[in-house]
Formats: structure tokens, C-alpha cells, sequence
């Protein structure tokens, strides 16, 4: 009986130090453990990315009294949007915003944010990603992702950029060897326009427009500013074509991992962030276009109704093969 007892005491002992080193700040299994979350962006410092997320990190540190905090990882360094995106659904990265371009492979209605002048303005777009349609394009990220959508922030309204002329109709997009996202959809828009679009990577976007790889290129003001397009763009157009969401996005894996408190503080700390960073993105649109200007680039402001007509046999296309009922719902929104 005494061997007995002493077996099962080794054993109970034996168990309770296995339990114990799972508990450390990776798995977040028991509350009250410190970590700090490794979270990537695209852009750099001063950013509206950097901007949204200083404030998450401020209000995440003041619900945990500094317990839970993050490290931003600026310019890409963590990888490429489709790389980061890819590393937190199998759990190698915590966090990080990305545009939505690499999303579309995993969850096919995402294209719908690719197809040129879907939303009126802003309004309309904070309307519906607030809704239950964002809810539900969440969930489905979540589902086949395995990402957990934190909060849908703002990226911007893309423009293009060129460096042959200045764009005033479709028209003279012709032949222009112009960049894309890597989305079928972007591709389509543009070669509807008559440019000559190719799909390519972030982070090789900028030696390819200074190399001549690349003619043209298209993304938010405070992007083209923050990137210094300027320095291989001469012509900003200002083509207003796509309203551009940021999903702030973390592991799922992580994030299932982690007691009910601290998951609590981290959706609570994103949808804090949300109003401080769409508000950062409209107020350095404003302050870029003016930068920008001053940089010695010729700004065109077109009339976007010859655009909106030349790019509906996209949609002819693309709404079926994507969710046309979801489309005409988001077009159609009551906000």
C-alpha cells in the first residue's frame, strides 16, 4: 500500500509539472500572464496603419495595466501582405493589417472589395463593414483563413499613379504597363481601361516603377506619400476607383488560446482604435495630397463617370463568379 501511494504521488507531481510548462505566454492558458504581441505593417511609422495601432496598443495596455502589449513591426518585415496573412493562419505570426487583395483565395466574396466603384463614399463603406455583412465576411475569413478579424480599419480610396501622362479618360490608360494587386479581378479593371496590367507583390513595387518594369501603380494618397512614389510617379489621378478596407487581423490559433479576459481586452482595445484610425486615414489624405503636390507631382482630377461606364463589363463578369446577391446588397445599402 505504501508503494502505491508513493507511485501515485509521483504521479500527480509528475502531471502538475507538465501542466505548469504549458501555461506559458504562447499558449495564454491561465490569466494574468504577460505578452507581448508581434504584429506586422506595410507601412512605416506615422502611417494610418502606425496610427490605429499605437492606439490599440495604448488602450490594450490600459485594460491590462500593461500586462498585454504589442511590438510593431514596420515595412513589411515580418513579409509581404499574402505572406503575413498566410503566417497568422498557421500561427507563426501574431497579428498584423494587410489589404484585402490576399484574402480573396481564401474566401472568394473578398473580391468584392476589388470591383472598381462599388461604395459612394466612406459612409457608405463604414456603413456596411459595420454591419452584419462585415460580421459575416468575419466570419468566413475566421472559417477558412484561420484568422480572427479584429476590426475592419481603412486603407483608403486608391488613385493611380503614373509616370508616362496625365489620365483624364480611360482612354489614356492604353498601353501603360500598370501594377496590380495579386486579384484576377484588379487585372480585368484595369485591362478593361485599356492599360496593361500585371499583377506583382508589395514589396517589389517600388524598384520595378524606378527600374520601368512598372509604368503605374495605384493606392491611397497617404501610401503614395509614405512610399515616396513621388520620387518615380510624376502623375497623381486622382480615379477614386476603390474604396480600400484594412482588416486588423491575429492568429485565430493564438487568440482561441488565450483566456476569455484577455480576448475580451483585445476586441475591446481594436474596436476602440477603429474611429482613431479612419480618422487618422481621411486627415493624412488630405494632409498627403497637399504634400504631395508640393513634391512636384501633377495632380489630375478626372470626371469619374466615363470611368464608372467603361468598368461595368467587369462587373457583367465578375458579380456572378463572385456573390452578385452580396454586391447588390452593398451597392444597395441603406445607410
Amino acid at each position: 500500500m505504501k508503494k502505491w501511494k508513493i507511485v501515485s504521488l509521483l504521479a500527480v507531481l509528475a502531471l502538475s509539472i507538465i501542466l505548469s510548462g504549458c501555461s506559458g505566454t504562447k499558449t495564454g492558458s491561465a490569466s494574468g500572464e504577460e505578452h507581448v504581441f508581434d504584429v506586422s505593417l506595410p507601412l512605416g511609422e506615422g502611417s494610418h496603419h502606425d496610427i490605429g495601432l499605437k492606439k490599440f496598443k495604448e488602450e490594450l495596455e490600459k485594460s491590462t495595466d500593461g500586462r498585454l502589449s504589442v511590438k510593431l513591426h514596420y515595412n513589411n518585415e515580418l513579409g509581404g501582405e499574402r505572406e503575413v496573412v498566410e503566417g497568422m493562419g498557421i500561427n507563426t505570426i501574431d497579428m498584423g493589417v494587410s489589404s484585402t487583395g490576399p484574402l480573396g483565395s481564401f474566401v472568394n466574396d473578398i473580391y468584392m472589395f476589388d470591383l472598381p466603384y462599388l461604395f459612394k463614399d466612406t459612409k457608405h463603406a463604414y456603413a456596411v463593414l459595420d454591419s452584419e455583412i462585415g460580421d459575416e465576411l468575419a466570419s468566413k475569413i475566421e472559417e477558412k483563413a484561420n484568422v480572427k478579424v479584429l476590426a475592419w480599419w481603412e486603407n483608403g480610396i486608391r488613385h493611380e499613379t503614373n509616370d508616362v501622362r496625365p489620365i483624364n479618360k480611360p482612354e489614356d490608360l492604353k498601353g501603360i504597363k500598370h501594377r496590380t494587386q495579386e486579384s484576377e479581378v484588379q487585372v480585368d479593371t484595369w485591362r478593361t481601361m485599356g492599360a496593361d496590367a500585371t499583377p506583382m507583390a508589395w514589396p517589389e513595387v517600388y524598384t520595378a516603377l524606378q527600374q520601368g518594369v512598372m509604368d503605374s501603380q495605384e493606392n491611397p494618397l497617404a501610401t503614395i506619400l509614405d512610399v515616396r512614389f513621388y520620387e518615380v510617379q510624376k502623375y497623381l489621378n486622382l480615379t477614386g476607383h476603390v474604396y480600400s478596407p484594412l482588416p486588423f487581423m491575429m492568429s485565430k490559433q493564438l487568440f482561441d488560446s488565450l483566456p476569455k479576459e484577455d480576448q475580451e481586452a483585445i476586441m475591446k482595445a481594436a474596436e476602440l482604435a477603429t474611429p482613431v484610425q479612419r480618422d487618422a486615414s481621411k486627415t493624412l489624405e488630405e494632409e498627403s495630397l497637399k504634400k504631395l503636390e508640393e513634391e512636384g507631382m501633377t495632380v489630375t482630377k478626372p470626371d469619374l463617370e466615363p470611368f464608372r461606364e467603361a468598368v461595368k463589363p467587369v462587373y457583367d463578369k465578375w458579380a456572378p463568379k463572385i456573390n452578385k446577391e452580396l454586391i447588390d446588397k452593398v451597392r444597395n445599402f441603406d445607410y
